[in-house]
């Protein structure tokens, strides 16, 4: 079940832990990204008790242990893990960390087996971020829904067609595979899982410790960074800028055709090849686009942008809005705009 904020319960999934949630093991693959481990370990290996519950038994668990895994940052350091591949047996939770894409065969094939062997035995797996790759080399994706980071949604589609990738969600719980979307999406996640197996009070301490919200509402599609485009097409002759440069105005296809002097059949052929979409789909597309950099660089209010980027209302503007970007206009103003002061 996909969720953009959370609300899964595995009992209706007809699912059940095989025991409560106690040893958590995240499995380490280099190059580690180095935030995704340290949000697994801030949640899942300090001790709390002061918190109100037990510590859950944390395991640090990579090939080769005993020796040094480098990092992938700038200037790499390094992480050494407590644990083999052998310490994943009995856990409750395995969490694979991300590591850049290599591949569905570029993955050791011991950590490979790790993790279908704990998927076996009952744990629930949670990937993070591109972690999911390891995971659909694993064959663990394959029939499922699934997410990763917006950057690496369409090859994790490619490379595992089995899969369906929904790029627009924080994160996608189907039971006992849970995937998350990039970064910070996995602190969502892993809160997630905490409040569907442990309750919703301990997920809020948790919460409050990290000075995180338990809850995030809307998707990943509001982080993604999608740029107005540059045309270059000689086959729609500039009409892309053109329509870019005009928003405000009203556009059909009918007209456009006419404005390239085209009949309404070819230039809809034409424009879907170039652009993978309709003209009234593409054009609500850059008007979203558009309204988006004014409600973050902007003091317009959302019926100025309304009207500015060609939508009738703010009323529409508002419905397209959500459905692109997963929030109302204010919220995303609220969120990432910029602060203006005199």
């Amino acid at each position: 079940m996909s969720s953009r904020a959370g609300a899964t319960d595995r009992t209706a999934a007809g699912l059940k832990s095989v025991a409560p949630l106690k040893r958590v093991s995240v499995i380490l693959t280099e190059p580690v990204s180095v935030f995704e481990f340290a949000m697994a370990t801030e949640i899942f290996g300090i001790d709390r008790r002061d918190e109100g519950y037990e510590p859950f038994d944390f395991r640090v668990c990579a090939l080769h242990p005993e020796r040094p895994l480098v990092t992938k940052t700038v200037t790499p350091f390094q992480i050494i893990a407590s644990h083999g591949l052998d310490a994943v047996k009995g856990s409750q939770l395995v969490i694979v960390s991300a590591t850049p894409p290599r591949g569905e065969h570029g993955y050791p094939p011991q950590i490979i087996r790790a993790i279908q062997q704990a998927h076996d035995d009952g744990a629930v797996i949670l990937s993070l971020c591109s972690g999911a790759f390891l995971l659909g080399a694993a064959g663990l994706l394959d029939g499922r829904p699934s997410t990763t980071h917006w950057m690496y949604a369409d090859e994790l589609q490619q490379e595992f067609p089995r899969t369906r990738v929904d790029c627009g969600v924080l994160y996608v719980d189907d039971g006992n595979v849970i995937t998350s979307a990039g970064t910070a999406a996995g602190i969502d996640a892993a809160l997630h899982l905490i409040r569907r197996e442990l309750g919703q009070e301990i997920a809020i301490r948790i919460a409050r410790r990290m000075v995180v919200p338990p809850h995030r509402d809307g998707g990943q599609q509001q982080f993604v960074d999608l740029p107005l485009p540059v045309d270059d097409s000689e086959a729609l002759g500039g009409l892309l800028a053109w329509i870019s440069d005009n928003l405000a105005e009203p556009h059909s296809a009918a007209s456009l055709a006419r404005r390239l002097n085209l009949s309404e059949r070819t230039f809809a052929r034409r424009f879907v090849a170039e652009t993978g979409a309709t003209p009234h789909k593409w054009i609500n597309q850059q008007r979203v686009l558009e309204a988006r950099r004014l409600l973050e660089e902007s003091d317009l209010s959302v019926e100025q942008i309304a009207d500015r980027v060609g939508f009738n209302s703010s009323v529409v503007l508002r419905d397209h809005f959500r459905r692109h970007v997963g929030l109302a206009p204010v919220e995303y103003r609220r969120r990432f705009g910029q602060v203006h002061t005199a």
